[in-house]
């Protein structure tokens, strides 16, 4: 258990930092569903749409530290690909 009143404070805004990061983290994952979803159906329209909407997400996760830059990268690169060839 923390004992300074620093430590206590540190132990505080961790939390706090969780609670924000773990909702991010869902709603980036619910974007991604989205387009896998949509990319099942086999709807072009719905998948490409789906994907413009999840890229921002994803980027933004990757700014706020909840992905990491290439991971993200890699994420809207993959589904792209798969919207593409859905497409194709």
């Amino acid at each position: 258990m923390a004992n300074t009143t620093s430590a206590k404070k540190a132990t505080r805004k961790i939390a706090r930092r969780t609670e924000i990061n773990k909702s991010r983290r869902s709603r980036v994952r619910s974007f991604i569903r989205q387009v896998e979803e949509a990319i099942a159906s086999g709807d072009v329209a719905q998948a490409a749409e789906a994907l413009r909407a999840a890229q921002p997400e994803i980027q933004r996760a990757a700014t706020k530290g909840i992905l990491h830059r290439n991971t993200a990268s890699r994420k809207v690169s993959r589904l792209a690909m798969r919207v593409k060839a859905l497409s194709a």
